[in-house]
């Protein structure tokens, strides 16, 4: 199990590392996180919803994804709620208080997810959630210490270097846990170290005599993780971080001045599958930035995206909170592009009607009216994985669905997709508008291709990228700096069958 000190210090995208270096060594190995929080969410073959980290996870270690490898996942709805997903669905819908004082009960069913992957492959790899050093969560906890020793799984603590005070974060860990939790770990590990690891040296040995724990080895930051699908949002919706996320941590999202075609999406305040933007971000010929609250859209973008939401009606209000509604208007008025997925697509409409509050307080309130469609929220959650093709280019396309409500209008009559039978998603009149369910579209190289290419003739050229391709490499490339920097073979020994 790999534990970190805090929350994104590289928990996710190490386990994906050590499934690839796992499956070279042709091990049957597959990824298990018992407890996640994120909007992002994947969709299973059968139907279930995981986290987006353990789906990658699973293309790593060449497995399909399943929802026993996330058995908790939460999506948070405000601040002080989140939907609950139990072995792919839909559990119920909590207060935090409520949820920290009965997630304990939770534990049976991760456990029998952990106990049937790990009848089905040779070695699962573990991610933790946050911090075992949260000590005022530890009672009921089934994300760190609770699960190691529930599961007796040996763990390893990941410290993050670049965010400074490395050395207070795992000694003052062994400090503050237990004894008994204490002894669950094995060993520790060093990420993202920019510059000579043989500088921290001394570092390391004071955390060793600290600790009593020996450190594995010192892994450089290493660029190709930022190739990776998004997990999060979180770190971008920091309004301390807003300036620093845009211009340095996701330089890899920022593209330059003058290419061909621009493409802003808003970082709404619940945005969801934030991902659908991976394969954009990617994309030589394309300049795409989220625009972090506090800023204006840009006049001079191309098209606007409105991603998904977790919560639609309440990301209208932060919309027009944020002013974005009058800069989404005027960028419609002077010609420019807007799409919807999603909670985006509800956005769009004229209206969003709930007459049970499945979105919040009971209600009708006014869209945006960008598109001649209305939206009704339904209790009744859509997860499906879709195949079709787009309704404009033909082009194949494929993804999934994550949603409540349906939508309908004059405007559904110009689909965006056509899927399996069914037409899917709106078009306005002129066709610069568009709305629809279907998330990973983008993933699709023909569909992005033509996308791109009816917004700016050229823009996709002969440099189109293979996008799984893409990410393949980058899992390569994140292993092959796990496997220059790592003891492998010891920390892979360190695990153990079950007693």
């Amino acid at each position: 199990m790999i534990q970190g000190t805090g929350s994104d210090v590289g928990k996710s995208t190490f386990v994906a590392g050590l499934c690839r270096l796992a499956r070279r060594r042709g091990i049957d190995v597959a990824p298990f996180k018992p407890q996640n929080m994120s909007n992002n969410a994947a969709v299973t073959a059968d139907g279930g919803e995981i986290g987006r980290a353990q789906a990658l996870q699973a293309l790593a270690a060449d497995v399909p994804p399943s929802v026993d490898m996330n058995p908790v996942l939460l999506k948070p709805q405000s601040d002080r709620s989140a939907q609950v997903i139990v072995q792919g669905r839909v559990a119920a819908t909590l207060e935090a208080a409520h949820y920290f004082s009965d997630r304990g009960a939770l534990l049976e069913p991760v456990l029998q997810s952990y106990s049937r992957l790990a009848r089905r492959h040779d070695l699962i790899i573990i991610e933790g959630a946050g911090s075992p050093a949260e000590v005022n969560l530890r009672s009921g906890d089934i994300a760190n210490m609770g699960f190691a020793r529930a599961a007796d799984v040996p763990v390893c603590l990941l410290g993050d270097i670049d965010r400074g005070g490395v050395i207070a974060a795992i000694v003052g860990t062994r400090q503050v846990i237990d004894a008994d939790d204490a002894a669950m770990i094995t060993s520790f590990v060093i990420n993202k170290f920019r510059g000579d690891p043989r500088l921290f040296d001394d570092g390391v040995t004071c955390i060793e005599r600290a600790t009593g724990w020996p450190c594995l080895g010192v892994v450089p930051w290493l660029p190709a993780a930022g190739r990776l699908p998004a997990e999060d949002a979180a770190t971008w919706l920091s309004s301390e971080n807003a300036a620093t996320t845009v211009a340095g941590a996701l330089a890899a999202t920022v593209r330059e001045e003058g290419l061909p075609l621009r493409i802003v999406a808003p970082l709404l305040s619940r945005i969801a599958n934030i991902d659908d933007a991976d394969p954009l971000r990617l994309e030589p010929g394309v300049d795409f930035r989220f625009i972090p609250p506090g800023q204006a859209l840009p006049r001079d973008a191309d098209v606007v995206i409105l991603f998904g939401t977790k919560s639609t009606r309440g990301d209208l209000d932060f919309i027009e909170s944020q002013g974005w509604h009058h800069d989404i208007h005027a960028h419609r008025r002077a010609g420019g592009a807007v799409l919807g997925l999603c909670g985006g697509y509800q956005l769009l409409g004229e209206t969003i009607d709930d007459p049970e509050g499945v979105d919040g307080p009971a209600g009708q309130c006014r869209g945006l009216g960008l598109l001649e469609v209305q939206t009704s929220m339904e209790r009744q959650k859509v997860v499906s994985p879709c195949n079709g093709h787009c309704a404009v280019s033909g082009t194949v396309t494929a993804g999934y669905e994550i949603h409540v409500g349906s939508t309908v209008g004059a405007d559904c009559a110009r689909p965006m997709l056509h899927l399996e039978g069914r037409s899917e998603g709106a078009r306005s009149v002129d066709g610069r508008v568009e709305g629809s369910y279907v998330h990973g579209l983008f993933a699709s190289d023909e569909f992005r291709r033509a996308w791109l290419e009816r917004h700016r003739e050229g823009v996709a050229g002969p440099s189109l990228q293979n996008y799984r391709a893409t990410v393949e490499a980058a899992i390569d490339a994140v292993a092959d700096g796990l496997e220059a920097s790592l003891d492998v073979e010891r920390l892979l020994g360190l695990a153990r069958g079950p007693r």
